[in-house]
């Protein structure tokens, strides 16, 4: 953990942001629970519990400075929640979601998908591709299990 703060450091540095106490406490909640796609209101409750004295307006900035230098993404699933996802260092493209319409659950797609797609974009339609997100929603393994196993019941 301590390297990606310190790069996330860096990359603020690079931008003339300090990493300030609020910001670093706001970034270790996202990387303590990296995989569970946090609303704002989520991380500012964590963050209270190590920092009583940061509102949920600092919370607020902070997750939207970390958005617009790219270090956070910003992401909604269609509920209508805006959630906040550290994007992997190294990466180039931010990753793919899988969205169980009937559980909730959300996996990701670490591998980059749509290379193939970008290409046929930026030749076709001329247009320079910087990024790019993709949310499959439909229904999970473990919900398709559930519902098999209750048809099977009901015979």
């Amino acid at each position: 953990m301590e390297h990606r703060i310190d790069s996330i450091k860096k990359q603020l540095h690079s931008k003339s942001y300090k990493l300030t106490p609020q910001r670093e406490a706001t970034l270790r909640v996202l990387l303590e629970r990296e995989e569970d796609h946090l609303s704002a209101e989520d991380v500012f409750l964590l963050v209270k519990e190590k920092a009583p004295e940061i509102g949920l307006a600092t919370v607020y900035r902070t997750l939207e400075l970390l958005s617009e230098l790219k270090i956070v993404d910003k992401i909604n699933f269609g509920d209508g929640v805006s959630r906040y996802d550290l994007r992997q260092e190294g990466v180039e493209h931010f990753h793919h979601h899988l969205v169980c319409m009937e559980c909730g659950s959300v996996e990701e797609i670490i591998e980059d998908l749509l290379k193939e797609v970008e290409s046929i974009v930026e030749t076709d339609w001329g247009f320079q591709v910087k990024d790019h997100r993709l949310t499959f929603h439909g229904v999970c393994r473990q919900c398709q299990k559930e519902k098999k196993e209750a048809e099977e019941n009901k015979t």
